[in-house]
């Protein structure tokens, strides 16, 4: 069954295109979702007339996606952590940890965008995709540090100060 898409959905394709699809998957799911509309000759007159708006949208959106890849790409987010026998930690660094990470840091991005295949059970550090959208993504840098140690480098640095 021929399909207009509505909404960009990553693994048919994006807004306006005309993708084939099995009729159940239309009718009961992306029609009723208002995801997609059925190929007939209004729909494809009122695509038509809508092409300019689609294209200007997703520039838009595409513009976005580039700006949150640069602000994200490359950046360090540092979580401290209580630390067991052989440098494992007491629970584990998740999705929502690393949001909550980020959203301190000044950058607001949906927990559901990063991309973790395990939650992070080990101190050190660990590459992490974050989709930014319009099928892009950006690389962080998360870097688990253990919270006795986070309190020795203060105490270190506060007491090198104190002898000078």
């Amino acid at each position: 069954m021929e399909i207009i898409l509505k909404k960009t959905i990553d693994t048919l394709g994006r807004e306006g295109d005309i993708v084939n699809v099995k009729p159940g998957y239309a009718r009961n799911y992306l029609i009723p979702r208002q995801m997609a509309v059925p190929v007939n000759k209004a729909t494809l007159a009122r695509l038509k007339r809508e092409q300019q708006a689609i294209a200007d949208r997703l520039a838009r959106e595409k513009k976005e996606a580039e700006t949150m890849a640069a602000r994200l790409e490359g950046k360090v987010v540092d979580i401290t952590r209580r630390v067991g026998d052989e440098d494992r930690l007491f629970g584990s660094v998740t999705t929502s940890d690393i949001a909550g990470r980020l959203e301190e840091l000044g950058v607001t991005v949906d927990r559901r965008a990063i991309v973790l295949a395990d939650p992070i059970k080990n101190i050190g550090e660990t590459r992490v995709s974050v989709k930014v959208g319009y099928q892009m993504t950006a690389e962080i840098i998360v870097q688990v540090v253990p919270e006795d140690m986070a309190g020795k480098e203060t105490e270190k640095a506060t007491g090198a100060e104190e002898e000078e």
